[in-house]
């Protein structure tokens, strides 16, 4: 496996990106397209695509929130890819880019079950307050940039 990183700003590399969703979420999950990609899938939303022999195979998104803080979300690795840790890979390269971009702090709304995946890469709960995002049980975390 030889894994690309690419940081995707045109269009054609953010296809990359949907693609990975399409299969990881619509696809596996059912999630409607219309579900999927929401009013943050534009030009000013930056997305990383872990790439295998030019496949996209893992991707995420992030766009400011705050002059200090971006989320990241739409972190997706095909389930083929699973268990490579290409999740943290690809959630690492955003942390580099964001902390680029001058950002100091980061938010990720995770699923309930993926909470321990955020913990390992440094992210602490914000509190316990559950918030439905599309079909999933997400709680918000965050994680300051050093």
């Amino acid at each position: 496996m030889d894994i690309k990183v690419l940081r995707a700003t045109e269009e054609w590399q953010r296809a990359g990106a949907y693609s990975v969703r399409i299969q990881g979420m619509n696809r596996e999950h059912h999630i409607p397209l219309r579900e999927e990609f929401d009013e943050h899938d534009c030009d000013g939303t930056k997305y990383i695509v872990l790439l295998d022999d030019g496949y996209p195979v893992a991707t995420c998104r992030f766009y400011e929130l705050s002059a200090k803080c971006a989320t990241i979300g739409r972190v997706v690795v095909l389930p083929e890819y699973r268990g490579k840790k290409l999740g943290a890979k690809v959630v690492q390269e955003a942390e580099a880019w964001i902390a680029e971009c001058g950002y100091t702090e980061i938010a990720i709304d995770s699923r309930l079950e993926a909470v321990g995946f955020y913990e390992k890469l440094g992210y602490k709960l914000v509190c316990n307050d559950v918030v439905k995002s599309g079909a999933f049980d997400c709680v918000r975390m965050r994680k300051v940039l050093a």
